[in-house]
């Protein structure tokens, strides 16, 4: 059971950036997942990527948020560029198959005008 540690979240401007990490033994050999989770709504899938670096993307991030891997660091980023205020919420990374991890306490992400 790997613990997931999400980090780089904090208050941006509508068009500004952020770089999310996430670190957890066992990502090496795990197709991952970003997700987020918006106030008041559910969970959601953001982006994923797959051991050897196939990515997909939701359809309101494509172009704007890129996710990567380092398996030699067993982490995963997720580089977001062109925020908007929809954005806003709490992210967290896990495994995209199969039971997912303990949840981690996610990195919260605030976009503002």
């Amino acid at each position: 059971q790997a613990q997931l540690m999400e980090s780089g979240g904090g208050m941006a401007q509508a068009g500004g950036s952020l770089r999310l990490s996430c670190a957890a033994d066992g990502i090496f050999s795990r197709t991952m997942g970003w997700y987020r989770q918006a106030p008041g709504n559910e969970r959601e899938v953001v982006a994923s990527i797959s051991v050897n670096g196939t990515t997909t993307y939701a359809d309101f991030v494509k172009g704007r948020f890129t996710i990567s891997r380092d398996n030699g660091k067993n982490s995963v980023y997720l580089q977001m560029n062109s925020l908007k205020i929809e954005d806003t919420g709490v992210y967290y990374c896990n495994k995209l198959f199969g039971a997912p991890w303990v949840w981690g306490r996610g990195t919260r992400v605030t976009v503002s005008s």
